[in-house]
């Protein structure tokens, strides 16, 4: 029996990036029709911001099978699956080979900002023959606003665009704001933007990969221009924390990152600054002061030239105001995945495989997937995306059996916490009834 209903109107696929494309050719296999949004003007192009940054994630775990298939039957050459692309690599050897694909490329808008989604004629609070309606999707076209009629709606816009501020409590004051051109978020290239950095004062704010990323690419400018002094701001009690599962890592360029940022810590080559909590941040005569607290005392930090920050990101609903979602009070991820990858409770490898149950949504037939389904977490990959969208197109097509059946094979960090909140860390998790997952980034290594 088919699931969705409406079967006139396409499914409407929020966001060009791996897991939107994925769910394309997931769809595509399947006979359905789609329409995808991407808000940029190329596809991919969040993971074009990060392009300079090498994956710590091989090839093997970075195509979706079903858009495997379809390149291949149109005679494209995988990448050696042992390769770690960077995420220009991504862009220029996948997502754009498969976003080119006729029966694809048909089906793709760019610069198309989804800015509203809602069932058609009722808002939020309207019940009645709700489940009976399709959807009505806004969506902004090269300042044009347009309404399409979709039958589902799968969001895969991501995080990327949503970071998360540089005060420890998650607020965005009017001074960071008014800083903007002295913060970076996300990852800087470095090599790019050596005239901005190079002889300057910079920290750091983050204790994740992105944040190790920048500050081996720091160390380097620190070899090349000898003033260039580099902070490190972090929250945890002690900084060997952010070392990872190092050899135990079962991804060696994921381990390889933690055994780097060792070194460079011992060497003296940075600054670390830690438990440090940052409260407010101020201008002051072209530089920047930050205020926080370290060991319970308040302290000043000045003189700063600029400020990375690489703090995490944080989903955007605010254009899914009228659809009933259940997310995560904390985490805001998708309420079911929240137990499985809250930070708070544990950092191992051992989120269990989930599809499109646990994905479900109040509104039928409207699902939160990839990066963005994990809400505020830092642990995703995508191959986890690829999987959760072949699910959930498998039961709109009316396959409930198959998507039920959710397998997952990926690779142990090699670390996992000992406990809740008291901050220590194992080498390794021990057996464990559930099969491997990931704890890694979704974008860079």
């Amino acid at each position: 029996m088919k699931q969705i209903q409406n079967d006139s109107f396409p499914v409407a696929i929020i966001g060009g990036g791996p897991v939107g494309l994925a769910t394309a050719a997931q769809l595509t296999k399947k006979g359905e029709n789609f329409i995808l949004f991407e808000a940029g003007k190329t596809i991919g192009s969040s993971v074009l911001e990060w392009g300079h940054v090498r994956m710590f994630s091989t090839w093997k775990y970075n195509i979706d099978k079903a858009s495997k298939e379809l390149l291949e039957h149109s005679g494209w050459l995988a990448p050696n699956e042992n390769g770690l692309p960077t995420g220009k690599d991504l862009v220029d050897k996948y997502l754009h080979p498969l976003s080119s694909l006729p029966e694809i490329r048909e089906n793709i808008m760019l610069n198309a900002k989804v800015v509203g989604v809602a069932k058609k004629g009722l808002n939020k609070l309207k019940t009645d023959q709700r489940e009976d309606v399709p959807f009505e999707v806004y969506v902004e076209i090269d300042g044009e606003m347009k309404m399409f009629t979709a039958k589902a709606v799968i969001d895969s816009s991501g995080t990327w665009k949503s970071p998360n501020p540089s005060l420890s409590n998650g607020i965005w004051t009017k001074a960071e704001k008014q800083l903007k051109n002295h913060i970076h978020y996300g990852i800087p290239n470095v090599n790019q933007l050596e005239e901005r950095y190079k002889n300057k004062t910079i920290m750091v704010v983050g204790s994740g990969h992105s944040a190790i990323n920048s500050l081996l690419d720091f160390a380097k400018l620190k070899e090349k221009y000898s003033d260039t002094t580099v902070y490190w701001v972090i929250r945890k009690k002690h900084v060997s924390e952010t070392y990872g599962g190092q050899e135990d890592d079962e991804l060696q360029a994921r381990g390889e990152l933690g055994i780097k940022i060792q070194k460079l810590v011992e060497s003296n080559q940075i600054n670390v600054i830690t438990p440090f909590y940052i409260r407010d941040l101020q201008e002051n005569q072209g530089k920047i002061s930050v205020f926080g607290e370290l060991n319970k005392e308040e302290i000043t930090l000045n003189h700063i030239d600029e400020l990375v920050v690489s703090t995490g990101f944080r989903p955007d609903v605010t254009f899914l105001n009228e659809i009933r979602l259940n997310l995560d009070p904390a985490v805001e991820s998708v309420e079911a995945l929240a137990p499985l990858i809250d930070p708070n409770i544990h950092s191992c490898g051992t989120v269990r495989p989930h599809g499109e149950a646990e994905l479900r949504q109040p509104e039928k037939n409207f699902y939160i997937v990839g990066m963005k389904s994990y809400g505020r977490a830092p642990t995703f990959l995508l191959a986890t995306g690829y999987e959760q969208v072949r699910s959930v197109v498998d039961y709109l097509s009316g396959d409930l059996a198959r998507a039920k059946e959710v397998h997952l094979d990926l690779p142990e960090t090699g670390v996992c916490s000992s406990g809740i909140g008291n901050g220590t860390a194992n080498s390794c998790c021990g057996p464990s009834p559930t099969p491997k997952s990931s704890n890694s980034s979704s974008c860079c290594g």
